[in-house]
This record gives structure tokens, C-alpha cells and sequence, in this order.
């Protein structure tokens, strides 16, 4: 959904999606007296090329996926053997032009392309499986996906949709051949990156520095993208300003242009019936007037491009290999005309090894450091990548590591150069940006689960999570919730070091909430139950995937009947416990998972206990989803014992009853000191393009479930498990999962759910 929305708003170069005003088959450029911007001084490059044939230069205009075609433009001009002497690329013409002009062929670059999951590289937010385990479980009880920073009594929201992550590691890797080349007329082809300061409104020329970065800076749509920190320069997105950069091309000294326009027509009136088509058309026509000055610039003998990529899109990243093949068909048309440019067979080998001798193998890492505006996670990059010194360079090794410090959560980019100092060492230099809307975080959830039959639960929540604290990154948290179950908690996490991932951390908690009187399978009435407890756990992560922690607890409090005609058997506590709890979890989805497991277990011990109160627990949560295609099958085990006396100690009764919790039978109506709940479910994505309903992941789903409660284990038998079902409609919206679903239960009763909150 959000990966959707993202790159939809992506379409950068849907921003300067300006008109082409050239036909399929465009003829010659005329020559035209319409006055061009004045040329940037050129700078000599040392691409060499033999002294008789006509300098190349290439221009690649902007469009987010449909700059594919680009791709495909070089897959072409390398099998006709054109050389490129010169490069100019706007945001995704930038990317697809500065990744050949480090040295990769057009086949090289598509296969990277296809390599790449689109839907990460353009979403901010790390995978699922890159976050670490804490920041999981967040996600579980913190439903609402919305980053909010607290700075002062400010809120903070982040400067774009996208900080870019994702996409800097991509390009960072693809470049480490070149990236001690500064001097981009030094890079296997010459090339310049168009990007626009945000300050100014000028159009920025990018033709030193660091690739990567300049290529990232290139397509910074403002407000999706957030803006690239260059050379004192606050850069977006170069579409705004020069869509289609023919003057910066032919002012880096060349002959003759190759200009491939891979941008949007005017559409027709009948598609002008949305907000989004009317935005469009407004601002290809804002930029018309600039791409035509710049069309009109061309001579007789320069060609131009223009792929037919029909109704494909600026986010269509999907269907990357058919606008590859749409801008390679685009060459084949007029590759009578480009035949002028071709080089025979051994000067283009030649040219091909002046361009593979620019690119260096990875050297042996002999330093790490930190620029000066990081210091202050000088410790952790120090801890996780020391390693590395004395070995040869592994992006792999790196980038897995990077995940391990950026999945924490509370840093906006995450990098590193390849530098060479004055000795000749080669050595990583790292910047580590924090989140702008950080130190201090708001999360916000809500749970909301009805069967109309008068049984509502609702509560709200937030939590507030002051984090860096020192520089073994310790996090203080704070958790509100309001509604059927308040409370109001904290956590002081305290890492042990940043390596072996040991950490302390104290606890308090205040609460309330209700506890099912049962009988004869109904509810007669409710307790209250109000405690307040306090401890210390030890524990250790490993790696982003788990954690197990030991501890002690101290709980004092009281109950009451809120509901009904009964007694409280224990109308005050004071326990002492001892627990061991172990996570797992490594499913893809909090809400909806398509892949991956999680289980959690713990084993709780009642110091105070004389052997009769049976209050020692033993519980396990067990999930695992597998998919194809559009559709998903879970498997969810769940299961708890009250250990040893007579186990009359409601307090540690297990209910059950509600919405995948044997759905036919109403919520909360059976409970026991031993259950076990099975449940088999089935989901089917739906939707245009499978992006859902209303732009969000909609679901069709099914489940199977048999379990029940048991007052004692011996009780627990196959013949006793109840069977029950539901259908249900599900769909991951933006406060979180929400449910629509109908249980039956074997006795022939029917319930009716609205839920929202975490169900699988």
C-alpha cells in the first residue's frame, strides 16, 4: 500500500512529465534560430575517441519507470557500436546515464535493474525483515504507520516520504568501481547530473563529486523524496528545471546529440477527469514552452528518440523489461540514421577498453571513519565495522551490516564512501544522518473489536521513545493507553555493547482490565482487575531476528466484581515472579504476513506459591505464512498451561472466544487454566494490479480453528476440541488491519465482527 502510494508520488519525472513534441519517428531536427540558454564552459574529457569521427553526446530526459527505455536506447547503441563521449541525465535519465557512464554496458545496467526490488529501493522505511526485533514488536502493537517526532513540544514530521536509503545503497554498490572518481569528466564516459537547488530555483550542474550522491540528488521529487545535502547545495529533483538537458550536453563539447525523450504527451480531454490527470497536464503544459526551446536547439544532424511507451507510467517499475524492449524497438527504427556514429569493430573494442580501464577492482579496506558531522555515532560504526579493516571490501558484508545499524530506526541515511587518502590507503568514510523528526518518537495505535451483541472492546494507545541516549543507543519508553484496558508503562532499554547486542532493562507498569466470569459457557460477569508492577530482565538479541530475556517481577494490586453476583476469590495480591521469554520472528508483514514465521514462549514462575495456587504459566504463540501468487496460507498455534495445585487462581485463566479465537463463540466466553487453539487461514489479495481497494492491500480470506479450555491437563483431549470458522473481508489500512468477518461455531451459533487491530 504505502510502496504503492510512494511511488505513484515517485513519478518524479511524472512532475516534469513535459510533452514530446517529436512524432514516433521523428525526421531530422531543423535548424532553428529560437535562442538557447548560454552553454556551460566545457571541460575537456578524457573519454578518447579517434581524432576523425564525430564526438557523441547523449541526452536522457527524465519519467521514473518509463526512463527505462533508456536502457534499452544503450542495449542498442552498444550492439550498433555507437560510442557515448558525453552523458546529461535528468532524475531517472541521471541514474540510467551516470550508472553507464561509470563504466556498466546497457546489458549491465538492465540486469541490475531487474535485480532490484523497486517497491524497497523506493520506500523508506527498511523491510520487515532488515528491523530489529524491538522495533518488530513495535510495529505489532503500534498499529498506525505514521513517523512523527517529538523535539521539544513540537511535533516533527520527516522532510519527505522518502529519506532515499534504499536507493543510495543500490546506487553506492553499482559505483564502487569509480567511486574515488571525483571529477565526472574523468569517469569512463564524461557525464553531468541535472538537479535543481531548492533554494534558488536554479538548475544545478552536477560534474564532481560523489556519483552516487549526485545521481540520488538528481530525483529528489520535493515532498516524496526528502532534499540531498550537496557540496553546500540543498537539491530536488532536476525535472523542475531542465527536463531534457540538451544545452548541458552540447556544452560538454561534443558534435552531434542523441536525444532520447522518454517523457508523457498532452493526454486527450476525455482523460482529464481526475485531480492526479489534471495536475499532470498542468504542469507538462508549465513545462512545454522550456522543452520546446530546448527541441528547437537541435541541428540537422543530431537524432532524436522517442520510445512509444503507450499508458505505462512513472511507477510501473513492474513492467521494467517491456519498457526496456519499448526503447530498444524505439533504436531499431531509425538505426539506419545512427549507423553515421558506428565505430568498426576494433577501434569500438578499443573504445571499450579505454572505458573498463577507468574502473578499479575493490581494494583492501586499511581505515574506517567518520565524517565530522557524524561523530556522534562514532561508537557504533566503530563496533560494527572495524571488522572489516584489512579485508578486501564486501558490499554485501557492508550493506548487511548497515541493516543492522539502520534498522534500529532512528537514522535518516545511512553511507559510506570509498575514499583513498594522501598515503594511498583506501578506507571507508561514513555519514550517518539522524532522523530530522528524531531523537524523540510518537507511535500511535488502536484496537476496536465488536460482535453487536454488546460486547465492544476499544482502546486506544501511544508511545513515546526517547532514544540515543548514550552511545550504546539506550532508549527510554514511555506507553499510554486509554479505554477497556488503561495503562500506562515504562522501559528503560539499556544495550550492553553494540556487538554482542546483551542489554538490561528495568520495567514499571500500571494497569487495569477485565477478567471473564464463565459458566456453563457463558459470561456471567466480569472482574476488574487493577495492578501495578515493577522489575529488572536481562537478555541478549540475535541479530534483527530474536530475543530472549530473563527476569523478575514484583505485582501488587486488587480486584473487584464490575459485573455480576459472585465473590472475588483473591480480592488483593502480592507476587513475586520469575519468567524466561524467548522471541522469534522474521515474518515480512505485522499486519497481513506473506512469508516467515514468529514465536514467542514463555515460562513464568511464582516465587510466593505454596504449590496450591497455580499460578505458574507456560505460554507459546506460534505463526507461519507461506504464499504464491495472490494467495496466502497460515498456520497459527497457540497454547498456554497453569502449572501444578488445584488452579483456582482466575487471575491466570486463559480466555477464549472472539474473532480467530474460535470465532463462533462469543468473545471472551471460555476460559480455563489450560487451552490450545489451532487456526488454518486463507487469504487472497484483490484489487487492481494487486494494490488493493482504495489504494490500500485488501484481502478475501477464510479460517479453520479448533481448540477450547480445559481445567486441568488431564482434561485435554483430541475428542473435546471445538471446531469453528470464519469468512472474512480484511484490509491493511492506514490506523492499521481492519476486519469485517462472520464465525460459525459447531453448535450452530453465528457471530457478526467489526475488528481493527492485529488479528494474525
Amino acid at each position: 500500500m504505502v510502496a504503492a502510494i510512494v511511488l505513484a508520488c515517485a513519478a518524479v519525472d511524472a512532475r516534469a512529465a513535459a510533452p514530446s513534441t517529436s512524432a514516433a519517428l521523428p525526421p531530422a531536427p531543423v535548424e532553428s534560430e529560437a535562442a538557447s540558454p548560454a552553454p556551460l564552459a566545457p571541460r575537456a574529457s578524457t573519454s578518447a575517441a579517434p581524432a576523425h569521427r564525430l564526438r557523441v553526446g547523449l541526452v536522457l530526459s527524465g519519467g521514473g519507470a518509463r526512463g527505462a527505455a533508456h536502457i534499452g536506447v544503450l542495449k542498442m547503441l552498444d550492439q550498433l557500436h555507437v560510442p557515448i563521449d558525453a552523458i546529461a541525465g535528468t532524475s531517472m535519465g541521471a541514474v540510467v546515464g551516470g550508472l553507464y557512464a561509470s563504466g556498466m554496458s546497457g546489458q549491465q545496467i538492465e540486469d541490475a535493474m531487474a535485480s532490484v526490488d523497486w517497491q524497497v529501493a523506493f520506500r523508506d522505511h527498511p523491510p520487515r525483515d532488515e528491523l530489529d526485533y524491538r522495533r518488530k514488536q513495535e510495529e505489532e502493537r503500534y498499529l498506525v504507520n505514521l513517523p512523527l517526532g517529538l523535539q521539544g513540544r513540537r511535533l516533527v514530521i520527516p522532510k519527505g516520504l522518502i529519506q532515499g536509503q534504499k536507493l543510495t545503497e543500490t546506487l553506492r554498490q553499482l559505483t564502487l568501481p569509480v567511486a574515488t572518481i571525483t571529477d565526472f569528466d574523468h569517469l569512463p564516459t564524461a557525464f553531468r547530473a541535472i538537479a535543481t537547488n531548492l533554494e534558488t530555483g536554479a538548475v544545478a550542474v552536477l560534474g564532481d563529486g560523489d556519483l552516487a550522491t549526485a545521481m540520488r540528488a538528481s530525483m529528489a521529487v520535493p515532498g516524496v523524496f526528502a532534499p540531498v545535502e550537496y557540496r553546500g547545495q540543498l537539491l530536488v529533483d532536476g525535472g523542475i528545471t531542465d527536463y531534457l538537458p540538451i544545452d548541458i550536453a552540447r556544452a560538454m563539447g561534443v558534435d552531434v546529440l542523441i536525444v532520447v525523450d522518454s517523457g508523457y504527451t498532452l493526454q486527450p480531454r476525455k482523460n482529464l477527469v481526475s485531480l492526479p490527470g489534471i495536475t499532470q497536464q498542468m504542469l507538462s503544459i508549465l513545462l512545454r514552452r522550456n522543452i520546446e526551446r530546448q527541441l528547437a536547439t537541435l541541428t540537422q544532424q543530431d537524432v532524436i528518440v522517442s520510445p512509444n511507451l503507450g499508458d505505462f507510467s512513472s511507477y510501473d517499475f513492474v513492467d521494467t523489461l517491456k519498457i526496456v524492449n519499448a526503447g530498444a524497438a524505439a533504436v531499431e527504427k531509425i538505426a539506419t540514421r545512427l549507423r553515421a556514429f558506428e565505430l568498426p569493430e576494433a577501434q569500438y573494442a578499443q573504445y571499450l577498453a579505454q572505458r573498463q580501464s577507468a574502473r578499479s577492482p575493490l581494494p583492501v579496506v586499511q581505515f574506517v571513519r567518520v565524517v565530522p558531522d557524524s561523530t556522534t555515532y562514532q561508537r557504533p560504526i566503530d563496533d560494527l565495522f572495524d571488522g572489516f579493516k584489512g579485508q578486501a571490501l564486501n558490499p554485501e558484508a557492508v550493506q548487511h551490516q548497515e541493516e543492522l545499524l539502520y534498522g534500529h530506526g532512528f537514522l535518516e541515511l545511512l553511507d559510506y564512501r570509498l575514499q583513498q587518502d594522501s598515503g594511498g590507503q583506501y578506507g571507508l568514510d561514513f555519514t550517518a544522518l539522524r532522523n530530522s523528526w528524531g531523537p524523540n518518537y510518537l507511535r500511535v495505535g488502536v484496537a476496536l473489536q465488536t460482535d453487536f451483541k454488546g460486547n465492544t472492546v476499544f482502546n486506544a494507545g501511544g508511545r513515546l521513545d526517547v532514544t540515543e541516549i548514550n552511545s550504546l543507543g539506550a532508549e527510554s519508553v514511555w506507553d499510554v493507553q486509554v479505554g477497556t484496558a488503561p495503562l500506562l508503562a515504562t522501559e528503560f532499554f539499556q544495550p550492553l555493547s553494540n556487538v554482542t547486542q546483551y542489554f538490561v532493562a528495568p520495567t514499571t507498569q500500571v494497569e487495569a482490565h477485565d477478567i471473564p466470569q464463565v459458566a456453563n459457557g457463558r459470561q456471567i460477569g466480569e472482574y476488574r482487575e487493577q495492578s501495578f508492577d515493577y522489575g529488572l530482565a536481562f537478555g541478549r538479541e540475535f541479530g534483527n531476528w530474536g530475543e530472549i530475556r530473563i527476569g523478575a517481577l514484583n505485582l501488587i494490586g486488587n480486584e473487584h466484581v464490575s459485573q455480576g453476583d459472585f465473590n472475588v476469590p483473591t480480592p488483593s495480591f502480592n507476587v513475586d515472579e520469575y519468567f524466561a521469554r524467548f522471541g522469534f520472528d522474521d515474518l515480512d508483514d505485522a499486519h497481513f504476513p506473506h512469508s516467515g514465521q514468529a514465536l514467542t514462549t514463555q515460562l513464568s514462575f511464582d516465587a510466593n506459591s505454596d504449590g496450591q495456587e497455580g499460578s505458574d504459566l507456560f505460554t507459546l504463540d506460534w505463526r507461519i505464512a507461506h504464499s504464491w501468487a495472490r494467495n496466502t496460507l497460515g498456520l497459527w498455534l497457540t497454547g498456554g498451561s497453569t502449572v501444578g495445585g488445584s488452579q483456582t487462581n482466575v487471575r491466570t485463566y486463559f480466555p477464549l472466544g472472539g474473532f480467530l479465537n474460535l470465532s463462533g463463540v462469543q468473545t471472551d466466553t471460555l476460559a480455563g487454566p489450560q487451552f490450545a487453539i489451532g487456526r488454518l487461514i486463507y487469504m487472497r489479495k484483490i484489487g487492481n494490479g494487486g494494490e488493493g481497494i482504495l489504494d490500500v492491500p485488501a484481502y478475501l480470506g477464510a479460517s479453520f480453528e479448533t481448540g477450547n479450555v480445559w481445567s486441568s491437563r488431564a482434561d485435554v483431549s483430541a475428542s473435546s476440541l471445538r471446531k469453528d470458522g470464519a469468512v472474512f473481508f480484511g484490509a491493511d489500512t492506514y490506523v492499521g488491519p481492519a476486519y469485517l468477518a462472520v464465525g460459525y461455531d459447531q453448535s450452530g451459533s453465528v457471530a457478526l465482527y467489526v475488528f481493527v487491530g492485529r488479528a494474525f
